[in-house]
């Protein structure tokens, strides 16, 4: 497919429909290890999709108990970890970076000959001389990473809808490493998948985390509320020009229709002010994105996570943190700001 000018590797609803991945994996036990993150949204979407999965996590924890509200039934497609391994010849390997760090031994011993190991993370692979994961030659390795969190993959699917993920093969050890993986992005909900490595996965989704979809954005945020705040604007003044339009009015155009066509439907006077000063904006925030993707490519960033989320205590930092976040001006505000949509009055009307 060409996007661009740039002709890429894509696979389709249309070209390998669900029955075409039912083929592929009817007879494959596919072993969602980890029901955090990620788990729920694939192991449920395969689950209804008709593909054969089972759920491996920890007994009389909470994602236990949330896998058994959400329907899989211990003993039959719940199971403890080391039980799920055994079961399992696709390996859905769904924890966390540092979780997967701590029971690699464990999952290398359940890979026999001809099973698979499926990321949804290019960071073990790529970041293998700091993780210690290193696949047996026996087996396939590949990758599907959904452009979004397990929660939207699963929204999206229920809406219809599917969510787009890239796909990568590290290793093709059965000669079918390519039909599995595309099987798998099909019966997670994909909308379409688009082959990339494991290495320019991990670069570009750390890139992109730490850039526009989470901390660029957050500080951007943060100063231009800053500035409006300055100079006398009100908090739900500075939060909605910040904020609230962007989310609620202006990224649903760009999703649907692109930039251009979003400036074109604005008013002359947005058009002219957003054409003039978006490329300083660029220039101003480029050498801070060069830096980052020298941070990533260079593994720093891989290892500060690392020792940042083995550490005891990190869920504890973490809290502190992100109260920071919630407890700002700015977000306070917003929460207030979210309890007025008309669609949330109208809850509280009806309740």
């Amino acid at each position: 497919m060409n996007f661009g000018g740039t002709v890429e590797n894509v696979a389709t609803r249309e070209e390998f429909p669900l029955s075409k991945a039912q083929e592929v994996l009817k007879d494959e036990v596919v072993a969602v290890i980890g029901y955090g993150v990620q788990g729920p949204g694939q192991a449920l979407n395969q689950k209804e999709n008709g593909i054969n999965v089972i759920v491996g996590q920890r007994k009389n924890s909470k994602s236990w108990d949330k896998a058994v509200n959400d329907g899989f039934i211990p003993g039959h497609d719940l199971f403890e970890i080391e039980e799920a391994l055994k079961r399992g010849t696709i390996i859905c390997y769904l924890l966390s970076d540092a979780a997967q760090i701590e029971l690699w031994p464990l999952v290398k011993k359940h890979l026999t000959p001809g099973k698979a190991l499926y990321f949804s993370h290019g960071f073990a692979i790529t970041y293998k001389d700091r993780t210690g994961i290193v696949p047996p030659p026996d087996v396939d390795v590949f990758l599907v990473a959904p452009k979004g969190s397990g929660t939207s993959l699963r929204r999206m699917f229920l809406e219809g809808r599917g969510l787009n993920s890239s796909y990568a093969i590290f290793q093709d050890a059965t000669g079918r490493a390519y039909e599995r993986v595309i099987a798998l992005g099909i019966a997670i909900g994909s909308g379409y998948l688009f082959e990339t490595t494991f290495q320019k996965e991990v670069y570009s989704d750390l890139t992109g985390e730490r850039g526009t979809l989470m901390g660029a954005i957050q500080g951007i945020f943060a100063a231009q509320y800053e500035v409006l705040r300055s100079h006398g604007h009100s908090p739900s003044e500075a939060f909605n020009e910040t904020v609230e339009e962007l989310t609620q009015s202006l990224m649903p155009l760009v999703a649907e229709n692109g930039m251009d066509w979003m400036y074109a439907n604005c008013s002359t006077t947005a058009q002219r002010g957003a054409l003039d000063w978006w490329k300083k904006f660029r220039d101003a925030t480029l050498p801070v994105f060069k830096n980052l993707y020298e941070e990533v490519a260079a593994g720093r960033e891989a290892q500060r996570s690392i020792d940042s989320n083995s550490q005891p205590d990190y869920r504890e930092k973490l809290e502190v943190e992100l109260k920071e976040l919630r407890d700002s001006e700015m977000w306070r505000a917003g929460k207030t700001v979210r309890g007025l949509r008309p669609e949330n009055q109208e809850v509280k009307e009806a309740v």
